[in-house]
């Protein structure tokens, strides 16, 4: 799981912001927590405090180590304006049982790696430094073979060697094996003016994949737990499947009406929700990490609520949720220590943010807007 993030230079981020996801000691939604880290984190800024470029730079890994959806991470304005530094720097911990990996490295463009460095319990497994004239260093056994003159190519040597390396049984090697693992299933996704997700996989069709993989009993069964309308049917049109509201008029006959053409912006949003969860949920390799950015956008307090209470069901991925929304900021559903208040510069723990001992009857929502969390 992801425990420690921070980026430098990346469009909004002139100088370093860290996530730090350590957590506290608290004895309710113990859900929230997982190994001593957040594992379903609530992120509150305010428009502009660069709540969304923190996701994209968190999903900056999948460039270097996958080949799942990465187009919307290739965009031009890579690198801060406001700096002649040409390098984007990245830092990542993450604790795979009781290991500690450590992975750092800096680029000039999306695809353009200039070093890179990966730790295991802090012993150092890969290093280069293409500005500094650093050869390039491999401590795995079975990597001894490896063309390590990389020189003119701006690839990632840790891709290079998933890719073309039999690496022999080890330690590190099982631990660089999980690494590898999660960074293939992480997933950034939102649904505002644009459906936009990377990470994760290619391609995918809402309503074909929902259909094909008979999940659909259950998304009906998830609108109407949510408390919206559920009557509906579904049928193939053409190539692609569709969705449709059903009525019965007065004289028993049967109306539909086309779902996505009619629904709500909020039905949308809850049923884009729905399409990814449903890998969290059945897949057998389900995402290990989701970024929601914006998830409520749509949505009413209480419905904000039920989607924050779905995902805490969620055991084996790891969550970021960000919004604007300070009626979510509550004890009832989330902790102090996995409640984010994310400004221009920083990033801190509602628990972090008070000397104030935070107990489960605090109303968080009123303290905050009474200034008790300010810098």
């Amino acid at each position: 799981m992801l425990c420690f993030f921070s980026v430098k230079n990346f469009k909004g981020f002139k100088d370093t912001i860290s996530l730090d996801l350590s957590s506290a000691n608290y004895g309710f939604n113990e859900e929230c927590v997982r190994d001593g880290y957040a594992h379903k984190a609530l992120i509150y800024g305010y428009n502009g405090v660069g709540k969304s470029n923190l996701g994209l730079a968190i999903m900056d890994i999948i460039i270097n180590l996958t080949d799942k959806e990465k187009g919307f991470l290739l965009k031009p304005n890579y690198i801060n304006a406001e700096t002649e530094n040409p390098i984007v720097e990245f830092r990542y911990i993450f604790k795979f049982h009781n290991s500690i990996v450590e992975y750092r490295y800096g680029k000039t463009a999306p695809e353009s790696l200039v070093y890179e460095y990966l730790n295991i319990n802090d012993k150092r497994i890969v290093a280069y430094n293409r500005i500094l004239g650093e050869p390039l260093t491999i401590n795995l056994q079975g990597a001894q073979t490896l063309n390590k003159d990389i020189s003119k190519i701006p690839i990632s040597v840790l891709k290079y060697i998933k890719s073309n390396a039999a690496l022999e049984p080890s330690t590190e090697t099982d631990v660089l094996s999980f690494f590898f693992n999660f960074a293939d299933r992480m997933l950034f996704f939102r649904n505002l003016d644009t459906r936009t997700y990377v990470g994760y996989q290619i391609g995918g069709n809402i309503v074909d994949d929902i259909i094909n993989q008979n999940h659909f009993k259950q998304f009906v069964e998830f609108l109407a737990a949510a408390e919206v309308p559920s009557n509906l049917e579904y049928e193939k049109v053409g190539k692609e499947y569709n969705f449709f509201f059903s009525f019965r008029t007065e004289q028993e006959k049967v109306s539909r009406i086309d779902f996505f053409e009619n629904c709500s912006t909020g039905m949308k949003s809850l049923s884009l929700f729905f399409y990814w969860m449903q890998f969290a949920l059945f897949n057998d390799d389900p995402p290990s990490f989701i970024f929601i950015d914006e998830f409520d956008a749509f949505y009413h307090q209480r419905l904000a609520e039920y989607v924050i209470k779905e995902v805490k069901k969620i055991k084996d991925c790891q969550f970021i949720l960000t919004t604007h929304d300070t009626g979510v900021m509550s004890n009832e559903i989330m902790r102090p220590d996995c409640l984010f208040l994310m400004y221009k510069d920083k990033i801190r723990a509602v628990s972090a943010s008070t000397k104030k001992e935070l107990r489960f009857a605090h109303n968080i929502e009123k303290l905050y807007r009474a200034g008790a969390f300010n810098e």
